[in-house]
């Protein structure tokens, strides 16, 4: 049986990030004027992909009209198999119509440009992860969240004054006070917390009906890996916990995070909720998880394919989390 950890989206990928190239503009430009220079576009946020089953992203080369629609420098993702991968933002196109606005986890919306063929999409990331190849879904986070960074750090931190994009978008710095800027990735860990043949499961508020998954929580200044996994766990269910141990990571570009997942023995089954935190905790059996994952558990639906989540779960349904 296939390792469940490797099914995790966006890691696995043999992406060179080349980072001695970036800054070098002359470089970059033959690179990106060459046949091997590839342009990975995104929308809001969405990336483009193509084919029938939206399992690709659609990578188009320099000078595509479509590229017109940018408004920052494209950012340059790295290097595979001799193609030089760059990054934009189309902030500037608006469509036609626009869907309704989302609310579940993910946006089911999809966009088409008139300067693309019709089977060219603006998708949201989250329902196309798992299709794409490792490479592709890579590409697609990273850029997500080097986009967003931009976006949301314009201006200076220090002096307030608007920031420039350098280093191929890898670093902003400010012309006024000269303060440099550095894309960000949150840490959060997510544990799969079990005693015995049960494991702790969570539902936060808001989630979509009967969607449950592992408790994860952001770690704070200071803390340690194990630290941060005693107390997420205690403020959100009141369990104590006494081993924990580092299994896998995972990129998570929603916006920028990275998802630490580890195994975390509890020292009891007494739940003591926090709602605010949580919507509801409880533990499931073995047994019960095999029906959720077949889909047969009348109440509780299965973590999303392609999360850290998942793939912790049936690693401990097939006894190989220790």
């Amino acid at each position: 049986m296939e390792n469940a950890l490797s099914r995790i989206a966006f890691v696995g990928a043999s992406l060179d990030r080349s980072a001695h190239l970036r800054g070098k503009t002359d470089d970059l430009h033959s690179l990106a004027a060459s046949d091997g220079g590839r342009f990975l576009v995104l929308w809001r946020g969405r990336p483009l992909v193509c084919g029938a089953q939206k399992h690709r992203l659609a990578l188009l080369p320099e000078g595509h009209p479509v590229l017109k629609d940018a408004e920052l420098p494209p950012i340059f993702l790295g290097m595979s198999e001799g193609k030089a991968y760059f990054a934009c933002e189309l902030s500037k196109w608006v469509p036609d119509t626009l869907g309704e606005e989302a609310t579940g986890i993910f946006d089911l919306n999809e966009y088409s440009h008139p300067d693309l063929p019709p089977d060219h999409l603006f998708c949201d990331l989250r329902a196309v992860m798992t299709r794409l190849s490792p490479l592709d879904a890579e590409l697609a986070a990273t850029a997500k969240s080097l986009l967003v960074w931009h976006a949301s750090h314009r201006f200076c931190s220090a002096c307030g004054a608007e920031s420039q994009s350098i280093q191929s978008g890898w670093q902003r710095k400010c012309p006024t006070c000269g303060a440099m800027h550095f894309p960000r990735t949150d840490l959060v860990v997510i544990m799969l917390v079990t005693l015995g043949n049960s494991v702790l499961l969570g539902r936060s508020p808001g989630w979509p009906e009967g969607m449950y998954s592992l408790l994860a929580g952001f770690m704070e200044p200071g803390e340690t890996i194990e630290a941060a996994i005693r107390r997420e766990v205690f403020e959100e269910t009141g369990v104590k916990i006494g081993d924990v141990g580092l299994m896998a990571s995972q990129p998570w570009p929603y916006p920028s995070s990275l998802m630490i997942g580890c195994r975390a023995e509890a020292l009891s089954h007494e739940i003591t909720l926090d709602p605010v935190e949580l919507e509801n905790a409880l533990w499931v059996s073995r047994e019960t998880l095999v029906d959720v994952f077949a889909g047969l558990h009348p109440v509780i639906r299965p973590s999303r394919r392609g999360s850290i989540a998942h793939a912790l779960l049936l690693d401990w349904l097939a006894d190989r989390s220790d």
